[in-house]
């Protein structure tokens, strides 16, 4: 009797245990906004670590023959600092500097490897890679390879909405986030060899994603790649949850779903805001006539080129960034990555950017600013118009 008197307390132990472990955990979940509770959701702590933000600064009108000081220089750089490989995922690849910085790190002995769209396998750095002896993999279908990242030595990732092209670096409003983080590393790595390896794209790729939340040093990072993931719901969750503000700044906007939850936080009286690239507002299933309805403040952009940001804040403190259009084609066909960022250190400096964009865009709208047209011998505003076209029509 005294034996099965122990054994039954001691079980009641363990299961009252539990329970309050339990109630801890979603708890802990409530306030971080995180299913802790599910082991796919558990935060890996990386208590070292770095993160920056910076957005290319374009200048108008730029003609090609001052393009010096961008981002592809700085990337460059990073390359040639590369002592064990380097991963490139890019939907376009045209820069001579992070081409030549490439080939270098080949010719050191490096790992060095490039995943591209099929659409644009012919332009100067893939064809000049292969030449090279550097192994390149297209995605060979109509979906786009839509990622834009770098990762150096399995510890640094470059992110962002910056294409590896002179447009996106000396004409277009970009952002890049570089971040120092072994677990990072290892979920770009992971999406990398699902394409480069296994030929695996968009939603036919499992979700293999091995650390989704990381608190790198006390920035809260998720790390989304789609369309085999769902984060369409979860910027609709970060956007119904936001309790001050939510900003916007996109390239393309076609996707109703997240249109209507930004409408739905304006009309409880939230500051809601944006500015949206100017010559796709009037595109194939453009959400920008509801927000037009609706009274929204979306302003179109000031760029006579184009504002190529995919970026939400929400709250200021939550910045959603990546490559990921918010469009259809993003979430159900496309290749891409994105990165859910929780610091009002990074919120702050988007909201910077943003202000930027929407002042100048009021100025652009104030002194009736047409965008310009192509002119004799432009060929790469029309070759990035085209671009431009394709992705709202995808």
């Amino acid at each position: 009797m005294t034996k099965r008197r122990s054994k039954r307390a001691f079980s009641l132990k363990d299961l009252l245990l539990s329970l309050l472990l339990l109630i801890v955990l979603w708890a802990a979940g409530s306030f971080l906004d995180i299913d802790l509770l599910s082991r796919s959701r558990v935060v890996q702590h990386e208590p070292t670590g770095t993160l920056q933000v910076t957005f290319t600064a374009p200048q108008f009108p730029e003609d090609g023959t001052a393009r010096f000081g961008g981002l592809d220089e700085r990337l460059a750089k990073a390359i040639d600092g590369a002592e064990r490989s380097v991963d490139v995922a890019a939907f376009v690849l045209d820069l001579t500097r992070v081409t030549d910085a490439m080939i270098r790190a080949h010719q050191r002995g490096l790992r060095v490897r490039l995943v591209t769209d099929s659409d644009y396998a012919d332009e100067y750095g893939p064809t000049t890679l292969n030449a090279a002896g550097v192994p390149v993999v297209t995605d060979e279908r109509s979906a786009f390879m839509h990622n834009k990242f770098v990762v150096i030595d399995e510890q640094e990732v470059w992110t962002g909405s910056w294409n590896l092209t002179y447009n996106c670096t000396y004409r277009n409003n970009n952002n890049v986030v570089i971040v120092q983080s072994t677990r990072l590393a290892d979920n770009y790595t992971v999406e990398f060899e699902q394409m480069f390896v296994d030929r695996q794209f968009g939603p036919t790729a499992p979700n293999l994603t091995p650390h989704p939340l990381i608190d790198l040093d006390g920035v809260l990072i998720e790390t989304h790649f789609e369309s085999q993931g769902d984060v369409r719901e979860r910027i609709i969750d970060l956007i119904e949850e936001a309790s001050t503000s939510v900003h916007v700044m996109a390239f393309v906007f076609t996707d109703d779903a997240i249109a209507e939850a930004i409408i739905a936080r304006h009309a409880a009286g939230l500051e809601v805001s944006g500015v949206v690239e100017a010559r796709n507002a009037g595109g194939l299933g453009t959400s920008y006539p509801l927000f037009e309805r609706a009274r929204v403040d979306i302003l179109l952009d000031g760029n006579p080129y184009n504002l190529h940001h995919k970026v939400i804040i929400v709250d200021g403190t939550i910045v959603i960034t990546g490559s990921y259009n918010f469009s259809a084609s993003a979430a159900e066909r496309n290749d891409e990555n994105v990165l859910i960022i929780h610091s009002p250190a990074v919120g702050a400096r988007y909201l910077e950017e943003f202000r930027r964009t929407y002042r100048e865009a009021e100025t652009a709208l104030e002194s009736s600013f047409a965008p310009l047209t192509p002119g004799a011998g432009d060929e790469s505003w029309a070759s990035q118009l085209v671009i431009s076209i394709k992705e709202v029509e995808l």
